[in-house]
């Protein structure tokens, strides 16, 4: 899996990302949980939460976003690797161990 999401991550940075669901609120919640100092974040996630207030849509996204605030394509950056050594009881054994930590975070995310 990190393998397809690094190959996801070296396309160019202006290339759009369509989702299939409207899920970019509740992924957000996830992401400021892991990294709440990322300033690009959260001004991405208060942009959402209004363009949500309006109906309006968040789809498409850029690759080049995504790089700056999607934890799963963060997971090599020291903040994402100590809060899911934090969340985990340990530190990561390497790149993949950090995936799979911020991995079984997200899946009992209740946030």
């Amino acid at each position: 899996m990190l393998g397809s999401l690094d190959a996801l991550a070296a396309l160019p940075e202006d290339t759009k990302v369509y989702c299939a669901h409207e899920y970019t609120a509740s992924n957000l919640k996830f992401a400021l949980a892991v990294e709440p100092g990322n300033a690009e974040l959260v001004s991405y996630a208060w942009e959402v939460a209004r363009r949500r207030e309006k109906l309006e849509p968040t789809i498409p996204t850029t690759i080049g976003r995504e790089r700056a605030i999607n934890p799963f394509l963060r997971t090599r950056e020291a903040t994402i690797r100590e809060a899911a050594a934090e969340f985990s009881g340990r530190p990561a054994a390497n790149d993949a161990d950090a995936f799979r930590q911020v991995r079984e975070w997200k899946n009992g995310f209740r946030g």
